[in-house]
């Protein structure tokens, strides 16, 4: 397989700034661009995996179109609890309730990685799951944190794993924690990058 540079010109389909700082740790050049995917599309599977494979997919498509001489990566990340799929939530009453559902028990956490290489016309897609034990909250804990963090709205989770009072919900984890902490597997995509003949 023919080599492509080490710093090829790789477009991230994500506007998540967490996504965006754990790929500045690879120390690949790129940028993010919003790839402005509807998420309620019509026939959108029900199972997690199908769902963020899906979208990850969709997103990566849609960036992929008007950049013919790049390497677009796109994600969807979704939670998994009692045969129901966690999205962002819609209001603090939705975050509050999912989370007092969620203390003291266990979720899967999926994300799809979905690359495009426009370069060597190849592309490879994933899914990785995190097995994750929440620790017991009271709802004052839980209110705590809502009112701390504004952005409780943009997570798939409802709350922040990385900051605020709820970077101690999480009592353990299974699988990659790069998945749950960031909404991005770097170990899965540094494997599906060298896959594409991509130096790190």
């Amino acid at each position: 397989m023919e080599k492509i540079p080490p710093n090829p010109k790789i477009i991230l389909a994500t506007t998540s700034p967490y996504r965006k700082e754990a790929f500045e740790m690879l120390g690949l050049k790129f940028i993010a661009e919003d790839s402005n995917v509807d998420e309620n599309f019509e026939g959108r599977s029900a199972a997690p995996e199908k769902l963020v494979g899906q979208l990850s997919k969709m997103k990566a498509e849609s960036v992929a179109k008007n950049h013919p001489d790049r390497v677009i990566i796109g994600f969807d990340s979704v939670g998994w609890f009692r045969d129901a799929i966690l999205e962002k939530p819609k209001s603090k009453d939705e975050a509050l309730e999912r989370l007092k559902v969620l203390s003291g028990n266990s979720f899967q956490f999926y994300t799809g990685v979905h690359i495009i290489n426009n370069v060597s016309n190849q592309t490879l897609s994933r899914v990785v799951a995190t097995n994750v034990e929440m620790r017991a909250m009271s709802e004052s804990e839980i209110k705590k944190y809502l009112n701390q963090d504004s952005n409780f709205n943009t997570y798939a989770l409802g709350f922040d794993p990385l900051g605020h009072l709820s970077s101690s919900f999480v009592q353990k984890i299974e699988g990659s924690y790069n998945n749950l902490l960031r909404g991005i597997p770097l170990e899965t995509i540094v494997e599906m990058l060298k896959g594409m003949g991509i130096e790190i």
